[in-house]
């Protein structure tokens, strides 16, 4: 996942404006990849219906996922 923002704004002092921009960047970014995560479990267990699918490989394999530092 690419980074919303560069370290460049960690060394200033963002105004409150900014700071309430970049907190709503990481937000929005936690809320899709939520979704994301969401959408794929749905996903699965509709594809669980039909395990014939399985070995003809038609099911996406699982992406490792990484845990970021909040």
């Amino acid at each position: 996942m690419p980074r919303i923002f560069d370290d460049a704004h960690l060394h200033d002092q963002p105004d409150a404006k900014t700071r309430r921009k970049l907190q709503d960047q990481r937000r929005m970014a936690y809320r899709r990849a939520i979704e994301h995560y969401a959408e794929q479990c749905q996903l699965q267990r509709e594809l669980a219906d039909f395990p014939e699918l399985a070995p003809a490989g038609y099911l996406p394999h699982a992406e490792p996922t990484s845990r970021r530092a909040a």
